[in-house]
């Protein structure tokens, strides 16, 4: 994934460039939560950020570009929350809770939404399909990591590799994300504490040895 700088301020860009970049982006990214991409146009996001129409394209060159930049920026921030998060000292059950308290506030920030809509929009536009993904790498690589050296500090690594327990637990957050942007809740807390008392029966017998 590029780095935020070099989206935002390509190498000799004016201060004035990279202001107005940040302010379409920012503008995109409330536009994506209220309204979903059917419903930003480039006048649109040129009106809510406050500057010229011609300089959506002029900077991005498409909508599309613009909402991709989005995602990739939100998911930076939120990548290297967890990151710290995960590599601090501490069970990794606890870890576990705190990653899921972050899901309640990915769901009030919008970026739940925001990557779900880019899901949708990448969908009808294969050239953004290679960026989606990227982002999806990068949750996965955070994952891998986590989940690995838990899996390995409880023993049942070869039981349950990681290789299908990482993808397991992104579509399943993923899945309730989507339901509870939907107004759905059903069975997610009964759900969920029974994956916390498995993970307490895996905290359990790794301290007994």
């Amino acid at each position: 994934m590029q780095s935020r700088a070099r989206r935002m301020a390509p190498e000799g860009a004016s201060d004035k460039r990279a202001q107005a970049m940040e302010a379409l982006l920012d503008a995109a990214e409330r536009l994506l939560v209220e309204r979903g991409h059917a419903g930003i146009t480039s006048r649109a996001l040129a009106s809510e950020a406050g500057l010229n129409n011609g300089l959506v394209h002029y900077y991005f060159g498409s909508m599309e570009e613009v909402l991709v930049q989005v995602l990739e920026r939100f998911t930076e921030r939120l990548i290297a929350r967890q990151r710290e998060m995960y590599a601090k000292e501490g069970p990794f059950l606890e870890k576990w809770r705190t990653a899921w308290s972050y899901q309640d506030e990915d769901l009030a920030s919008g970026y739940s939404k925001i990557w779900l809509e880019l899901q949708a929009l990448a969908w009808n536009h294969p050239s953004l399909r290679e960026r989606v993904a990227r982002v999806n790498a990068e949750w996965r690589a955070v994952l891998t990591d986590a989940f690995a050296r838990a899996l390995e500090d409880y023993g049942v690594a070869d039981r349950f590799p990681p290789e299908a327990i990482v993808p397991l637990v992104m579509t399943f957050a993923q899945g309730v994300a989507l339901e509870r942007l939907s107004g759905i809740d059903e069975g997610h807390d009964t759900l969920l504490a029974w994956i916390q008392g498995w993970l307490e029966s895996l905290e359990a017998g790794a301290r007994e040895h």
